[in-house]
């Protein structure tokens, strides 16, 4: 990973800012349970600075209203039982947009069509320019 900027990882994820999994274990398990999940198109943004909400939004798609719902149900329960984390969930019962608040990082999942729809890469990102901020990250 770059020192700042974006960066894309082997496995499609695009990270924006200075991110570290080694020193953010929060961040790290996100990546890698949404990987492990077959999630597509993750992003990543470092929101230090930008927000007080949260250091870090993780944004993905899933290719059903089906899929989606099992990620977010899989990511809480994993950060539950292996980092001790209660995380706020909306909207995990249409499956259309899930929002995950796990304190120091917000996950959103989402089908592609909403993703496409609402196009929060676009809002957080500071490169308007880069792919993830226009919402087509592709994977690499």
């Amino acid at each position: 990973m770059s020192a700042g900027g974006k960066t894309t990882s082997g496995a499609g994820h695009v990270m924006t800012g200075k991110i570290d999994g080694a020193k953010n274990p929060l961040l790290s398990l996100i990546l890698t349970t949404l990987e492990e999940d077959k999630a597509e198109d993750v992003v990543a943004i470092n929101l230090a600075g930008k927000s007080e909400m949260a250091d870090h939004m993780v944004i993905a798609s899933g290719r059903s209203s089906r899929q989606v719902s099992a990620m977010a149900e899989h990511l809480v329960d994993r950060l539950k039982s292996e980092m001790d984390r209660l995380c706020r969930v909306e909207g995990k019962d249409a499956g259309d947009w899930v929002l995950i608040d796990c304190g120091d990082a917000v996950v959103h999942l989402f089908r592609p069509e909403v993703r496409e729809f609402y196009q929060l890469e676009k809002l957080w990102s500071t490169d308007a320019a880069s792919p993830a901020a226009s919402g087509s990250a592709a994977n690499v």
